[in-house]
């Protein structure tokens, strides 16, 4: 049976999202004075809602928190976002599989 459609995620599977999220977040966290060591410490953002992270993560107030989204949003809108890269082999298996007739979507 040949596949006709396949839906892909795409951060975490077509791209690498880890720098741009765990910047932003970094960037939002200076703003409260408060200063990860390093990126690594800031992994556990990728994935759960932003004012969950903020929160849990760093003790952040629901107010405090909504704060630092609106500032994690404002970096992620001009810089953050453009530091997304793909992983490697993607462009070329996206390729292949386009070639194949395949029709590929991204949720």
């Amino acid at each position: 049976m040949a596949l006709k459609y396949i839906l892909f995620d795409l951060d975490g599977t077509l791209t690498d999202s880890m720098p741009g999220i765990t910047n932003c977040a970094m960037y939002a966290l200076e703003k409260f004075d408060i200063h990860p060591q390093s990126r690594e410490e800031l992994l556990p953002y990728i994935g759960p809602p932003l004012l969950y992270s903020f929160s849990t993560f760093h003790g952040l107030s629901q107010e405090q928190a909504e704060q630092a989204v609106a500032y994690y949003r404002e970096r992620f809108s001009v810089k953050g976002w453009a530091e997304n890269t793909t992983f490697d082999g993607i462009p070329e298996l996206l390729q292949e599989l386009m070639g194949r007739g395949v029709q590929l979507m991204v949720a």
